[in-house]
C-alpha cells in the first residue's frame, strides 16, 4: 500500500506537475492539496483537470483554479464507523484522515483497505514462550516466522488491513528485538509505541500503563494469534449489543457416544441419544470500552479473566462473540507446525 504523503502535493503547484502525480498513482488517482503546514485545502482528480481545460484553464495555472474546496475527510478525534460505512458504500475510495488542526496525518485508501475501525489496539507480546523452546531461546515467539513472515506481523497487518493505525506493543522478553522490527511503525503507516513491562503483569496489566489511548474502544489481542477473523463484524456486533467488554469465544464441541440421562433426585426426566454439546472457549482478544481500562489495578498481575470476573460481579455486560473464521493459538511446537501448514492455504 501507498505511503499517504504520495498523495499529497502543496498549493501553487502547476496543473502540468499535478498531473504526472496523478499519472504516477494511476488507479489511485487522487490527490490532496496542503498548505506549508500540511493543512488540507482541496481535492484534485482527472475529471476536474478536464473540466478546468474545458473552461479554458491553463496548465501553467496553479491547481488551486481547479480543485475541489470541500472534499470529503474523517476526522481522526472524532468519527464513527457509519460514517466510514457510509463513505465506502458510496464509493469515495480514497480519504484524508485530519487532526484536531485540519492537518493531513493519513490517507485511507478502501482498495487496499476493508474499514477504518476507530479502535485503538495493544498486542500482549511479552510472552517467553516457554513451550517452544529450543525456538524462542534467542527469539521472541512474535518474531518467529510463519510462512515468510513473523506471527506479530500477520496480526498487524491484518489489523492495519481494517485501517487501525494506533498500536501499542507490550514487550518483555527479548523486547528489544521486536521494537527493532517494528520500529514507530511510519513505514507502515501505523503509530506504534511500546508498553516495557519491567516484570510480567499479566494478560491485561499493561493496560494500565497506557494513558494516551486515542479512541473510546480497546481492542487487546495477544501476539500468538493467527486468525480470519471480521474486526469490522466483532466491532459493530458490540455496539449492536451495547456491551462494555466483549471476548472472541471459540466453539468447542464434544460429541458423547452415549445416551445422556437428565435426571431430578435419582428420577430420570429426560435423555438424549449421542448429543452433540457445544461450548466456548477464550480466544484471547477481546474488545472493551476505554473507560474499562481505568479499573485495571497499576503495575499489578493482573489477567484478562480477572477483568471479566470483575465485570461480571459489577453487573456490566459482558459479551460472547462466537468465531466461526479461522483461529489458530500456537502455543505449542504441533501449533507452529500447523501454521506452517495452513498459512498456505489461508489469507490473514
Amino acid at each position: 500500500m501507498r505511503h499517504y504523503k504520495e498523495h499529497l502535493i502543496p498549493t501553487g503547484t502547476s496543473i502540468k506537475e499535478a498531473l504526472k502525480v496523478l499519472d504516477r498513482l494511476a488507479k489511485d488517482a487522487i490527490v490532496f492539496v496542503v498548505d506549508s503546514d500540511h493543512k488540507l485545502i482541496g481535492s484534485l482528480t482527472d475529471g476536474d483537470v478536464r473540466r478546468g481545460l474545458i473552461s479554458d484553464v491553463s496548465l501553467t495555472q496553479p491547481v488551486n483554479d481547479v480543485i475541489q474546496s470541500n472534499p470529503k475527510y474523517i476526522r481522526k478525534t472524532d468519527y464513527n464507523i457509519e460514517k466510514v460505512i457510509e463513505y465506502r458504500e458510496k464509493d469515495y475510495k480514497i480519504v484524508p484522515i485530519l487532526d484536531e488542526e485540519d492537518h493531513i496525518i493519513n490517507v485511507i485508501n478502501f482498495n487496499y483497505l476493508i474499514s477504518y475501525l476507530p479502535l485503538d489496539v495493544v498486542v500482549m507480546a511479552g510472552g517467553k514462550g516457554t513451550r517452544l523452546r529450543p525456538l524462542t531461546e534467542n527469539t521472541p515467539k512474535p518474531l518467529l516466522k510463519v510462512g515468510e513472515k513473523p506471527i506479530l506481523e500477520h496480526n498487524i497487518h491484518r489489523l492495519s488491513r481494517y485501517g487501525i493505525d494506533d498500536f501499542w506493543i507490550a514487550v518483555n522478553y527479548l523486547g528489544d528485538q521486536i521494537e527493532e522490527y517494528f520500529g514507530n511503525g511510519n513505514e507502515r503507516n501505523l503509530h506504534i509505541e511500546y508498553v516495557r513491562e519491567k516484570k510480567p503483569l499479566g494478560t491485561a496489566g499493561a493496560l494500565s500503563k497506557i494513558k494516551n489511548f486515542r479512541h473510546n474502544h480497546i481492542l487487546l489481542t495477544n501476539s500468538d494469534i493467527l486468525t480470519n477473523l471480521d474486526y469490522e463484524d466483532l466491532f459493530l456486533q458490540f455496539l449492536k449489543e451495547d456491551a462494555d467488554m466483549a471476548v472472541v469465544t471459540i466453539p468447542y464441541k464434544v460429541d458423547v457416544p452415549y445416551a445422556v440421562l437428565e435426571t431430578s433426585n435419582g428420577h430420570v426426566m429426560n435423555f438424549k441419544e449421542k448429543p452433540t454439546y457445544t461450548y466456548y472457549s477464550n480466544g484471547g482478544i477481546y474488545l472493551m470500552k476505554r473507560e474499562i481500562a481505568d479499573q485495571i489495578p497499576l503495575q499489578t498481575f493482573y489477567d484478562t479473566t480477572d477483568l471479566m470476573e470483575k465485570m461480571i460481579e459489577e453487573g456490566k455486560k459482558v459479551f460472547s462473540y462466537p468465531l466461526t473464521e479461522y483461529w489458530l493459538d500456537i502455543g505449542k511446537p504441533e501449533d507452529f507446525e500447523k501454521a506452517q501448514k495452513d498459512i498456505k492455504k489461508i489469507t490473514i
